[in-house]
């Protein structure tokens, strides 16, 4: 999936208030873009640290453009800007490049099942039906390990005690890992930041539902679905 603009190389200066990063492109000048990632984006975007940004001019538009990619270790890129996973997973589904999910007629997104439920990233159907939740991957943590999530999410944990009533009531129900970042090569739960959400995964597993991850490589031209990977629980 291409990049709609090219992108611009800068190196980061710093990230703050979570949504701002501060960033010298090539020529010296300074920007503030927006950062779109709410994570602690640990092990991601150091000062000093080589990044890609996505510039534009539109009405409106308060900051210059935003960042897309961080360069993580030498010829190890990861992409930062999380609803780009949807994105591309949204494409990789119609094209049936996720062969666990394939061969459904019908796609929607962004769905609530019930009220004062969770909204889901995707419901496949026809035939039958699957649920599925997306869930950006960008820590790394060296020798290709990377784990989910990189703080404490309250938001993950009550998806995936919804995902264990959806495969427990005999329905389908998945949680994909889209991997952003080259260096990944398996993907574990980060029991170390948040426990909770361990427990809930493996409870989850046991209630049936099917956990996979995908490798999304990042490239400055644009982000590439290479496969499977493996997820260690």
């Amino acid at each position: 999936m291409p990049f709609e603009l090219a992108l611009t190389p800068a190196r980061l200066i710093r990230r703050y208030k979570r949504f701002l990063a501060d960033v010298e492109l090539v020529d010296g000048s300074e920007l503030t873009v927006h950062c779109p990632n709410t994570g602690s984006m640990r092990n991601c975007g150091q000062p000093g640290d080589r990044v890609w940004l996505r510039l534009e001019s539109k009405p409106g538009r308060k900051l210059p453009g935003s960042w897309e990619l961080v360069e993580v270790a030498p010829g190890e890129l990861a992409c930062i800007h999380s609803a780009r996973a949807n994105k591309v997973v949204a494409a990789a589904l119609r094209a049936g490049r996720i062969l666990p999910l394939a061969g459904y007629e019908r796609q929607r997104a962004e769905v609530c099942l019930r009220a004062g439920g969770s909204r889901f990233d995707f419901v496949l159907s026809d035939p039958g039906e699957c649920v599925v939740e997306v869930k950006s991957v960008t820590l790394a943590l060296g020798g290709g390990e990377g784990a989910f999530p990189d703080a404490v999410s309250l938001r993950g944990q009550k998806h995936l005690l919804e995902l264990s009533e959806i495969a427990a009531s005999g329905r389908r129900a998945c949680l994909l890992f889209c991997v952003m970042h080259s260096g990944i090569e398996w993907v574990r739960p980060a029991d170390e930041i948040d426990p909770q959400y361990g427990r809930l995964l493996r409870a989850a597993v046991a209630a049936g539902v099917e956990v996979l991850a995908w490798s999304v490589w990042p490239t400055p031209a644009g982000l590439e679905v290479r496969g499977q990977l493996p997820v260690l629980l």
